[in-house]
């Protein structure tokens, strides 16, 4: 992990398109701003974790509501519960 001190106003750019700049410090929290193009994707880390355990759950051939309807007893009587 790079780690980078900046002050209010400054940026670092990464890989020559995405630039981060420091906007506001407020105690523990950080505001910062992106520039970066349009086709780029952007996700909270929580986000992002989510996204993939649903897509690996997908090529397994498990959906979410698969998951939910066999804990919940498929209220809409799909199939038993297990």
């Amino acid at each position: 992990m790079l780690y980078l001190t900046r002050k209010i106003g400054e940026s670092v750019v990464i890989n020559g398109d995405i630039e981060v700049t420091v906007i506001e410090v407020r105690g523990r929290s950080v505001r910062l701003g992106f520039t970066f193009p349009a086709n780029a994707s952007v996700l909270r880390r929580e986000i992002f974790e989510r996204v993939q355990s649903e897509n690996r759950a997908a090529a397994d051939g498990t959906s979410l509501l698969d998951e939910l309807s066999s804990a919940a007893g498929d209220p809409l009587n799909r199939r038993p519960p297990e």
